[in-house]
């Protein structure tokens, strides 16, 4: 009778061990990059309460009314697995007092997210990012700093064909004006509009320029320009990001009609995509967000971030660097018998504290499987122990790439790889 296989729930992907150090990789690496920035990590728990999403991303938008994994807790608290970082990050922020410390917080992180939405490259419903949330200043020079980062820190990747696309949604009273202006304009038009539209022009209208329709971008095309709402003040902060972006030689496209789909966004956003994607194209996203701190309790702070999405990241590499990839192994050690096999084990024990990669059969395989694996795992070296080396007190040593080999006392073994690897 053949039993039933549990599979991973659909949205979901397993990161298997040849993959996983990629993932290492570019954790690593950002770690690293955001160091020199002066950023410090956060961790904020997996899920939050409800009302943290709803007051903070916005009752009207996707992530909240449709995307989220909610569920009431046995004392009655409707609680959230986290859809996004800048809110719990701003929670954690105010809770713990952290503006105390400096006069600008810079934190950052890398985390699992969860949205019920439609799988497809590059969306699941469990996905990865890591970002930056800069928390204290109003000046177009940290906008600048964290456009320049987030992109620096793509191109040193290695990724090519970024495109980074920049505006200014301005402050809340010109996004306010903004809004009308665009709902009377689309009012017309909106029994040509998708479902999804049609409600956003109730809920979130700014969201509609955002669409991927190709019948709805030609309906947008003569669409009110949200620059010609800008604020003086608006117009001059986002002219200082321009002139910053420049002076730092770093390429951008000015876009009027890219937005961001959360509530929380003002003045400076920005988008980095790759053609390499597709439909899906977008990398990394993020802008300014002056008034979330106030709406969830704190004082009024000014803050701004970005986040970043690694599925999308690691499709926009390729695939051969996954699976190229095979585990470093330097010496894989041989055994043949019970006493060769816990002689293996107390070398491999004190090889490993000097710091070397070691490789052991453990399944009791023949000499051939043996050297097989190590084959397979690219070991540079094999350590030998048969039944003359352990009458002797010594090992066989072979150079996996040239086949040489010599026997080496048990005692000088450390020393001996040491001098090999320049250790």
């Amino acid at each position: 009778m053949t039993k039933n296989i549990i599979r991973s729930v659909k949205g979901t992907k397993d990161i298997l061990p040849g993959e996983s150090s990629e993932w290492q990789k570019i954790e690593k690496s950002f770690r690293n990059f955001i160091h020199r920035y002066g950023y410090r990590e956060i961790r904020t728990p997996v899920f939050e309460k409800t009302e943290l999403f709803a007051r903070g991303v916005g009752e009207g938008t996707d992530i909240v009314t449709k995307e989220m994994y909610t569920w009431e807790d046995r004392n009655g608290d409707s609680l959230t697995l986290k859809p996004e970082l800048t809110a719990p990050v701003v929670r954690a922020y105010i809770q713990h007092n952290l503006g105390t410390e400096l006069p600008l917080t810079k934190l950052y992180y890398f985390d699992s997210l969860f949205r019920r939405e439609r799988p497809q490259k590059g969306r699941q419903r469990q996905f990865h990012q890591f970002g930056i949330e800069a928390i204290g200043s109003p000046f177009p020079e940290l906008d600048a700093e964290i456009i320049s980062a987030a992109y620096l820190f793509l191109s040193d990747l290695g990724l090519s064909k970024l495109k980074l696309k920049i505006n200014s949604i301005g402050s809340n009273i010109a996004r306010e004006m903004y809004s009308r202006e665009l709902v009377n304009f689309i009012k017309p038009l909106r029994n040509k509009l998708s479902k999804i539209s049609q409600k956003r022009l109730e809920t979130n209208p700014l969201r509609i320029l955002d669409t991927k329709i190709p019948e709805e971008i030609d309906l947008l095309k003569n669409a009110p320009d949200i620059t010609k709402y800008l604020t003086n003040e608006d117009q001059e902060h986002f002219q200082d990001v321009v002139k910053l972006l420049e002076i730092m030689e770093i390429p951008f496209i000015l876009d009027s009609r890219m937005v961001r789909g959360l509530d929380y966004y003002s003045r400076t956003t920005f988008e980095i995509t790759s053609d390499s994607l597709g439909g899906q194209d977008a990398l990394c996203g993020g802008g300014r967000y002056d008034s979330l701190v106030e709406s969830l309790g704190g004082k009024p702070t000014p803050a701004m971030g970005f986040a970043a999405g690694v599925e999308r990241i690691l499709i926009a590499l390729g695939e051969t660097q996954i699976s190229n990839y095979t585990n470093r192994t330097d010496i894989f050690i041989i055994t043949m018998s019970k006493d060769s096999l816990e002689m293996g084990i107390s070398l491999s024990n004190i090889l490993r504290k000097e710091g070397f990669y070691i490789g052991m059969d453990s399944l009791r395989r023949s000499v051939k499987s043996q050297f097989r694996e190590a084959n397979k795992l690219r070991a540079q070296y094999a350590l030998i122990l048969g039944e003359e080396e352990m009458k002797q007190n010594k090992v066989t040593v072979k150079q996996m790439s040239s086949s040489d080999q010599s026997m080496i006392d048990i005692n000088s073994i450390s020393s001996f790889f040491k001098k090999s690897f320049s250790l």
